[in-house]
């Protein structure tokens, strides 16, 4: 036996994993989907990287709305942006009828809009925990009528 394809062997698998990260084209439209998502006051946005812990995404965007109605507008609003800013379309969207929580698949990233009690009861950001954050957009300035 060879000795020296014995240590080669030896050290491939003790080697650690290189760290995955996402695409920089998935990156940067979760980064544009939060944003969007910001635009219609989404609170609560936190954008995951997913990549090499599951197999149907690379990034997740999770955000809330406060009512049915607003986590409808919020959908609609990241789908329409989307639509206009990079002629995409969603592969697929679930839950926009009753709006308590809608996923948005866009292949390599997927958009969950929760009201507040479903992402409390579902805990997203406790099943990743140890995946990795990608910096959120700020919000857009706000009017204030103290002006």
């Amino acid at each position: 036996m060879d000795h020296n394809a014995e240590v080669t062997d030896k050290a491939v698998e003790t080697a650690e994993p290189e760290e995955l990260i996402a695409s920089a084209e998935a990156r940067k439209l979760a980064v544009h989907i939060a944003a969007a998502g910001l635009d219609k006051k989404a609170s609560g946005v936190e954008i995951i990287d997913v990549t090499g812990k599951v197999d149907y995404a690379e990034v997740l965007v999770l955000m809330t709305g406060r009512s049915d109605r607003h986590v409808h507008a919020i959908a609609k609003g990241v789908q329409a942006d989307l639509k206009s800013q990079h002629d995409t379309a969603p592969l697929s969207v679930e839950g926009m009828t009753a709006a308590t929580w809608v996923l948005i698949d866009y292949n390599d990233v997927v958009v969950h809009v929760f009201q507040q009690d479903a992402r409390m009861f579902y805990d997203p950001e406790g099943l990743w925990i140890d995946a990795a954050r990608i910096s959120v957009p700020p919000a857009p300035d706000r009017l204030t009528d103290n002006a």
